[in-house]
């Protein structure tokens, strides 16, 4: 409940405090005495926007601060998600600078006017004629009767549902159109793989080709260098095996001699068995050596193969081949295995939609229960409100639609009076006929659900004598169950509240200035009996005011 509101530098106000209380106050003031600036205030702290024009002195900001006392509102959760302090008696302040910026605080957390927002939707229901308008609304009628139904643990498991739904839908939309589009490369894209993979590249298959061609297109140079070395290495008398016999005997003469001789004798020795080896292995490669032009044209056609996909496919290595084989086999796999894939996800939504259908259904079922018990209870409410006569139809009807709080339409119709047909609510009902459903439809749900904090702003235009008396009624059993707070001009209804708060305008030093202050008992008297009589209400007036407020 709103237990506290201070308002600074707004509109017409300089500066105001007011405590609130629980069970009913009541607020009334003369036309144009600022009882709109107050819901204004009470707006902005709430998280509506604003600007520099809503300051009173221009020089300096507007502050506005409302204190709430919400422990028994199930708010931790929305807290800890948003990442503010919880307080049991929480405070909000709003700021407007001079230039036009605000700025917000939670608990003295700053915040955004989003989080604001939702968060005072959950503290205060503002309610005027203009949103009684919000009857008609198709959501505001379902909001109605889920709540006699007990459906909203439904609807949440629904909504979780119906959001998975969503999103597979979309993925198997995604699977159809990449399918769609994939197939119109497909008979492409399956050459050009069937054409890398029936190549079977190597990883470093071009380099040893290309090192292979060169030997078959040097062979001449390769057998004649080959020939020269093997012949320097074996002649008697000048070849190298020779000189490196005679050399190594030297050594081994003096080997004996010392370690350094030893190793001399050693390195020689390994020499002459490298160059034996050397030497046969010239002998083996020579004789194999020869000019085959058919391993020529294998060589040249394979070469060309690569040279030609690399151009084809504009790059310069195997490994960029071998990559876009692999590419291509994904796009030829992702048709190829598309149909499976596009199975498998319609098996998901399947699966879900069963699921939700069957919760749908379950709401639908406890909807159609609700909607007599709503109905009779709605009309003997309007009957004691002066609408005897008055008649409600609720027509709920089970579609095959997805809608965000189930699978069914409403149709909501009124009979105002005997022998009038059934009609759309906001074509047959009058504005003071709508306040009056508006306040029956508060009483009922006060009863299910725990509602905030409830501000009737002149709710009650249109109606007056012992209508206005039962609204008075309604009003009061309202807040039994929660704090309500309404701004009126019936005498009938501000004689019912526990706390009596009155607007008024004061001239300062020429300068005017909107205030707020609670009434005291004989004030309280004298407020009543002018919004009976007038301003110099007779003693009759004062007399009817004592016995309204007894």
């Amino acid at each position: 409940m709103l237990t506290h509101l201070t308002i600074k530098n707004y509109a017409l106000i300089e500066s105001l405090s007011v405590k609130f209380q629980d069970d009913l106050s009541i607020i009334t003031g003369e036309t144009g005495a600022g009882k709109s600036i107050l819901l204004g205030a009470l707006g902005l702290v709430l998280g509506k926007r604003a600007d520099s024009s809503t300051l009173k002195d221009t020089g300096n900001k507007c502050i506005i601060e409302a204190q709430f006392s919400i422990l028994n509102y199930d708010l931790e959760s929305y807290f800890l998600e948003n990442d503010i302090d919880f307080e049991k008696e929480t405070i909000i302040r709003r700021e407007i600078l001079p230039s036009g910026k605000s700025r917000a605080f939670i608990n003295d957390t700053p915040t955004t006017l989003q989080v604001l927002q939702l968060l005072g939707e959950k503290l205060i229901d503002i309610h005027s004629q203009h949103q009684t308008l919000q009857l008609s609304d198709e959501n505001f009628q379902f909001q109605i009767i889920d709540a006699l139904a007990g459906n909203f643990q439904k609807i949440e498991s629904y909504k979780r549902g119906l959001k998975l739904f969503n999103q597979l839908t979309k993925e198997h939309t995604a699977l159809k159109n990449a399918e769609q589009a994939a197939k119109e490369q497909y008979e492409y894209n399956l050459h050009l793989y069937e054409e890398l993979s029936k190549a079977n590249f190597k990883i470093e298959e071009q380099e040893e080709l290309e090192e292979s061609l060169d030997k078959i297109n040097n062979v001449e140079e390769i057998k004649l260098n080959l020939d020269e070395a093997q012949a320097l290495a074996l002649n008697e008398e000048i070849g190298l095996q020779a000189l490196l016999v005679s050399f190594t005997s030297n050594l081994n003469r003096i080997k004996s001699f010392s370690k350094e001789y030893n190793n001399l004798f050693e390195r020689a020795a390994s020499l002459k068995i490298e160059l034996d080896d050397i030497s046969n292995e010239i002998e083996v490669i020579n004789e194999n050596v020869e000019f085959d032009p058919i391993e020529l044209e294998k060589l040249n056609d394979r070469l060309q193969l690569i040279y030609n996909l690399q151009k084809k496919h504009s790059v310069s290595t195997i490994k960029e081949l071998l990559d876009i084989q692999e590419s291509l086999s994904v796009k030829v796999d992702a048709v190829q295995n598309s149909a499976v894939k596009i199975l498998e996800k319609e098996n998901e939504i399947k699966e879900v939609s069963l699921k939700i259908d069957k919760l749908a259904k379950t709401i639908f079922s406890k909807r159609e229960k609700a909607i007599p018990v709503l109905i009779k209870k709605m009309e003997t409410i309007l009957s004691n409100l002066g609408m005897e006569n008055t008649r409600l139809k609720l027509n709920l009807k089970h579609t095959n639609q997805y809608f965000s709080n189930g699978k069914d339409t409403l149709e909501l119709l009124i009979s105002a009076n005997k022998g009038l047909n059934f009609g759309e609510l906001k074509k047959v009902a009058s504005g003071g006929e709508l306040s009056r459903i508006m306040l029956s439809v508060k009483t009922i749900l006060s009863e299910y659900s725990k509602l905030p904090t409830i501000i009737f702003d002149e709710i009650d235009t249109g109606v007056s004598g012992d209508v206005s008396q039962k609204m008075a009624d309604i009003m009061k059993l309202l807040s039994a169950n929660m704090q309500v707070i309404t701004i009126t001009h019936l005498p009938q209804i501000a004689a019912k509240g526990k706390q009596h708060y009155k607007v008024y305008k004061e001239d300062i030093n020429n300068n005017i200035v909107t205030k707020l202050k609670e009434l005291g008992k004989q004030e309280r008297i004298n407020e009543i009996a002018e919004m009976l009589s007038g301003k110099n209400a007779s003693e009759t007036a004062i007399e009817h005011a004592k016995q309204l407020l007894n």
